[in-house]
């Protein structure tokens, strides 16, 4: 698949759905403890609101990717840190003890490294194109 612009900013608007959305409807708009629980220091409350301020800077920049190419290069960045710290943990967490705990929970912890390495990989080729 050829990355158009029409795709891109599309990519650059489900990204920031996905830090938006998935925070806000998986933490319960930042009531549920089991998330910060898991892991007091990423996913904090705080941690979490980061999250929801990068999915719009995201949003932000979707009409005018072309002209902020080093902009794009720190997303690559942040999701790189953030694939990799959800890889550490899960590798080294009990996330079936997350689900006992709360489900929805689970889930946060099962998608969101998923959804970094995704994106990750799409702002990537987005730099790369623009480096061309």
């Amino acid at each position: 698949m050829k990355l158009n612009k029409e795709i891109i900013k599309k990519g650059f608007i489900l990204s920031g759905i996905m830090n938006i959305g998935g925070v806000l409807i998986l933490s319960r708009f930042f009531t549920n403890a089991a998330i910060p629980k898991a892991d007091n220091v990423v996913m904090s409350n705080f941690g979490l609101l980061m999250i929801v301020v990068w999915g719009f800077v995201f949003l932000s920049v979707s009409q005018k990717y072309e002209h902020l190419k080093w902009l794009i290069g720190v997303f690559v960045i942040e999701k790189f840190i953030y694939g990799f710290t959800w890889l550490k943990w899960i590798l080294n967490n009990d996330l079936s003890s997350v689900y006992h705990e709360d489900t929805m929970a689970g889930i946060f912890y099962t998608i969101y490294g998923i959804n970094d390495w995704f994106f990750f990989l799409f702002f990537l080729l987005v730099f790369v194109k623009l480096s061309k």
